[in-house]
């Protein structure tokens, strides 16, 4: 008769709540890339165009990198001073950026020619970006206190506003009303532009109002939802939620991070919300609820941070000039995208775009199947087929050759799973050869044992057998206590543990006790 292996009992165990569907859909964004630059990463942003390219904007210089690769296909580095938020138009095909002197430059993404210079700031420039609706227009705020919207054609600013007393260090066009304007600036303020006429609309935040609306703290990052009608802003650690459609009224206030928020992004629904923090954390919030569904770590206090428009890239850039990217690889279930060769797409680049990211197979080569294939031959022809011989685990082998004391070593190890170990020693119950495992050890050998039944003495899947296991040991190597101190000491655990099991199931039983008089009552009254 073969030798039949250990069979490892699978016990119950209750549901995990750790890693919810949230948590496990943000987890598939793993192996990140780490990428040095020069200075710390100020900005990166994703092109709503395929396939998708990412710009990032460090020191003198904003690159251009292909998502699949990770690789630079384009430098700009025509800048005088520090470049600040680089940003690619909607179509792919123009760059924008400012500088710490003050002037603004819309590059060709493609030749890195210059097209168009605006310098009317007369201080650094730290937002640069396209309207999405209207893409001949630039909105540019600087740290000289003014917001200016630019029609690109002429090189002329079409409104200036000068409402703001402090830095001006974040700002969007609406994505639904190419004329509205939201603005976060160091004096504490949220404001709401028109572009119509030319005045400030609504004031968020005010040092001055309302209690419940007071900012102190300047405001680092404003993101407007898709629909226009809620906008979020972070001051310090705090993220607010203001409802626009009410009068600028704020909603929520939200401390998740420990400190100053910098960034804040959307994914391609607007469902969840990205924010990233000097606290070196990433938190995923889900907008119905503003409950915090995933927190992602980085080695670096984060400055920017951005997700592409397909989900498949977080991009986020470190105060030490790391540039980390982490991939999704998105399942074939999900929806498929729209066609890569589409007159769209092939719009907005030239080849090296393809290059890029857009050609899905380009230098990867072809992966073969593991399967191997089917030899054809005769049909009278008879194939004889060989079974391949089952490898026996290393407990089963010396099991297999009665070798007991071996068989309990080798589950004692710290990679072997609790249930692996516990199955071995019914197993060893059943041969009547538990004795005979636990006989002739020394207190070197005697340590994993005692350890492991300490470790799960409170265990309700194992607490029956450690008991009766725990009895053996006790029994056997009564006469030699006192002989090792590190083997008393575990003894001395062992006993203070199950004392405090006792207590604790105790308490338990009066608990249950309680709950049964009072349901009783409960039941009766109902009668």
């Amino acid at each position: 008769m073969d030798y039949q292996p250990v069979v490892v009992r699978k016990h119950p165990r209750p549901a995990s709540t750790k890693h919810n569907a949230e948590s496990r859909y943000w987890r598939q964004y793993r192996h990140p890339v780490f990428i040095k630059e020069y200075a710390p990463v100020t900005s990166v942003h994703f092109s709503p165009a395929k396939p998708h390219r990412y710009a990032v904007t460090a020191a003198t210089r904003v690159q251009i990198y292909a998502p699949r690769t990770q690789k630079v296909t384009k430098t700009i580095s025509r800048f005088k001073d520090v470049a600040r938020s680089g940003c690619i138009r909607g179509d792919g095909k123009l760059v924008v950026a400012g500088d710490d002197s003050g002037l603004i430059q819309i590059f060709d993404i493609n030749s890195r020619a210059i097209l168009r210079t605006l310098d009317s700031h007369k201080q650094p420039v730290h937002v640069t970006k396209f309207s999405v609706l209207d893409q001949t227009q630039v909105l540019s705020c600087s740290d000289d206190t003014t917001v200016k919207l630019w029609d690109v054609p002429s090189q002329a600013a079409i409104t200036t506003f000068l409402d703001h007393t402090d830095y001006v260090r974040s700002g969007q066009v609406s994505t639904s009303n190419p004329n509205l304007i939201l603005t976060g600036s160091y004096d504490a303020t949220v404001r709401l532009f028109d572009a119509r006429t030319g005045e400030c609309e609504m004031v968020m935040g005010d040092p001055s109002g309302e209690a419940g609306t007071r900012n102190t703290m300047p405001v680092e990052q404003v993101l407007m939802f898709p629909s226009g009608t809620v906008a979020l802003s972070s001051a310090g650690p705090i993220l607010r939620v203001w409802d626009l459609v009410a009068g600028g009224r704020c909603t929520r206030a939200m401390s998740n991070h420990q400190k100053t928020i910098t960034s804040l992004a959307f994914n391609s629904d607007a469902s969840r919300l990205l924010t990233g923090g000097l606290d070196q954390m990433v938190k995923v919030y889900d907008v119905s609820t503003y409950r915090v569904v995933h927190t992602m770590r980085y080695p670096a206090p984060i400055l920017c941070m951005a997700i592409s428009p397909d989900e498949t890239h977080i991009a986020a850039g470190m105060s030490d000039g790391t540039l980390s990217v982490r991939r999704r690889q998105p399942k074939a279930s999900e929806p498929a995208s729209k066609d890569l060769f589409s007159v769209a797409s092939l719009r907005t680049g030239a080849f090296e775009s393809f290059l890029g990211g857009a050609l899905p197979t380009l230098g990867q080569g072809h992966v073969k199947e593991k399967k191997k294939s089917k030899p054809v031959g005769d049909v009278d022809e008879l194939k004889v087929e060989s079974k391949r011989k089952k490898r026996l685990r290393e407990y089963d082998r010396l099991l297999k050759n009665f070798k007991y004391s071996a068989a309990l070593d080798s589950v004692l190890r710290k990679n072997v799973p609790p249930t692996t170990a516990f199955s071995l020693i019914q197993e060893l119950i059943h041969r009547d050869g538990l004795r005979t495992a636990l006989a002739g050890r020394d207190d070197v050998l005697l340590e994993p044992v005692l350890r492991l039944l300490l470790k799960h003495i409170t265990d309700p899947r194992f607490g029956e057998m450690v008991c009766d296991v725990a009895n053996v040991v006790i029994e056997m190597y009564t006469p030699v206590l006192g002989q090792s101190p590190l083997i008393d000491t575990l003894f001395v655990r062992l006993r203070k543990k199950v004392a405090a099991e006792l207590r604790f199931q105790k308490e338990l039983v009066k608990a249950k006790g309680a709950l049964d008089m009072l349901l009783a009552s409960a039941a009766l009254s109902v009668v």
